[in-house]
């Protein structure tokens, strides 16, 4: 494979990494109430690249959680998926791939009950300091709601 496949597009996430989170308080209901968290992040690749797991430790939170990123080569796309410290269950996926230095991944998921779509965007411009943003949809993708970002500063070795 080659770089052009897509299967390197996570390799600057390789390493460790304090993460500022601003979350939403209230999702859904047209809240402008943020929280901030500081935590820290570490990511290593597996399967010669093909996978990566990313752990998100955020003291005292149940949110804090793992990553799992798998690579189709096939269809030179990556599923993501989300497991909790809450409930230690694996998460419906979001699948896409990068364009440039940004990622969009978007999947099905639910809410507190509604049904959502869910859209994640990397942006890797910055290789030191990577964003990632998440955005929930009620009705189908007419209209976004952004309930949860991470700024990543990259941990001095």
């Amino acid at each position: 494979m080659t770089i052009a496949d897509g299967v390197r597009d996570f390799d600057f996430l390789h390493g460790r990494w304090q993460v500022h989170h601003r979350r939403l308080r209230d999702r859904g209901h047209g809240s402008q109430d943020w929280d901030e968290y500081r935590g820290t992040a570490e990511t290593r690749p597996l399967l010669g690249g093909l996978c990566n797991i990313e752990e998100h430790c955020i003291e005292g939170e149940s949110f804090s959680g793992v990553a799992l990123r798998t690579f189709d080569p096939s269809s030179s796309q990556w599923s993501i998926y989300w497991v909790s410290a809450r409930d230690g269950l694996l998460q419906p996926p979001v699948h896409g791939r990068f364009t440039g230095d940004l990622g969009r991944f978007e999947g099905e998921d639910a809410d507190g009950g509604r049904s959502v779509r869910v859209r994640f965007i990397w942006d890797r411009s910055n290789p030191e300091a990577p964003r990632w943003a998440q955005s929930f949809s009620y009705d189908d993708g007419r209209s976004w709601e952004t309930n949860w970002m991470m700024q990543f500063e990259r941990m001095t070795r």
